[in-house]
């Protein structure tokens, strides 16, 4: 694997009185190799990414894209060999963007022949290049037509031996930014109440009605898992406090772990009875310890009105 990993960024000037920095990347190589996973983890990090378009096309796109003002400031183009004849001016089209000052990186995405005939056997695809033939006459024609792009990338990676994940990683590595929001996992912390329905989109789902119901204490029934009383109430049953540390540790052994294998978004619902007082106030303090630690986390409270609604919600 070869990697040039100095970050380009494009600073163009869009106007006499208007900076413009841009990061502008353009995906390409090997049918097979690993461009649309590539262009998938690569819109994960925040970039506005066109597949297949006509390499004729990258000037007036690159244009379009620095007249926003910067709304737009990562940007990534896979161009493949799809596009027939029209690949044969990508050439010309990034000369045009040299001499226009428009900068740019290319990615190479590349694999051995023996990895690349089984990849297509398995997915039972013909290559855009022998359609009615021999599976490894077309990638030695798209290798000889993809050499002077190949020689001229930023960034080539082999994915001969690479999973999907360690693909994922590399593209990160590369391309991210330090600190950047789209390579952090987002985790929401939900309350809810079983008599409701578990929410359909949970990912983990807590169960906390081994805790006493403060519904069933009169001085506590009308109020919430918000309200000082009632946490209180909560927070004195040391089951409550074992299970909150308990539960913030498996946590942070799984957010990690989580996206490293690529997740991005991270429900875990508490549920009591009714959604109105356990649930609330042991989701309140796990999104709190979360927050500490360091986490993007949410907090939503489904079905806190709903006892007194009487409504349903699914």
């Amino acid at each position: 694997m070869y990697c040039n990993c100095e970050f380009k960024s494009v600073r163009i000037k869009y106007c006499s009185w208007r900076d413009v920095t841009v990061r502008f990347v353009i995906v390409t190589g090997l049918s097979g190799a690993g461009k649309t996973q590539a262009i998938r983890n690569l819109e994960d990090l925040g970039f506005f990414c066109v597949d297949n378009l006509p390499p004729a096309l990258i000037p007036k796109f690159a244009e379009a894209c620095y007249q926003t003002e910067g709304k737009i400031d990562k940007i990534a183009l896979v161009i493949d060999i799809r596009g027939g004849q029209f690949f044969d001016d990508i050439f010309e089209s990034i000369n045009y963007l040299q001499k226009q000052g428009y900068k740019y990186e290319i990615l190479f995405l590349d694999a051995s022949d023996e990895v690349l005939i089984k990849r297509f056997k398995e997915s039972r695809r013909k290559h855009p290049l022998a359609p009615d033939g021999r599976i490894v006459n077309g990638i030695l024609m798209e290798r000889n037509r993809l050499r002077e792009i190949k020689d001229r990338s930023d960034n080539i990676i082999d994915t001969s031996k690479l999973a999907t994940r360690e693909l994922r990683e590399e593209i990160t590595r590369i391309y991210s930014e330090e600190g950047q929001m789209e390579t952090q996992l987002i985790v929401t912390v939900l309350s809810f109440g079983f008599k409701y329905g578990i929410p359909v989109d949970s990912d983990l789902v807590f169960d906390v009605r081994f805790l006493p119901n403060p519904f069933y204490i009169p001085e506590l029934k009308r109020h919430s898992g918000r309200d000082k009383i009632v946490v209180d109430y909560i927070m004195d049953f040391k089951e409550t406090v074992e299970f909150i540390d308990k539960l913030e540790d498996m946590l942070e052994f799984l957010i990690p772990n989580y996206l490293k294998e690529g997740k991005r978004q991270l429900i875990v619902s508490i549920g009591c009875t009714g959604g109105r007082h356990r649930s609330v106030t042991i989701a309140n303090t796990i999104y709190n310890r979360l927050k500490d630690n360091g986490h993007r986390v949410n907090i939503d409270h489904r079905d806190i009105e709903e006892d007194i609604k009487g409504g349903k919600k699914l």
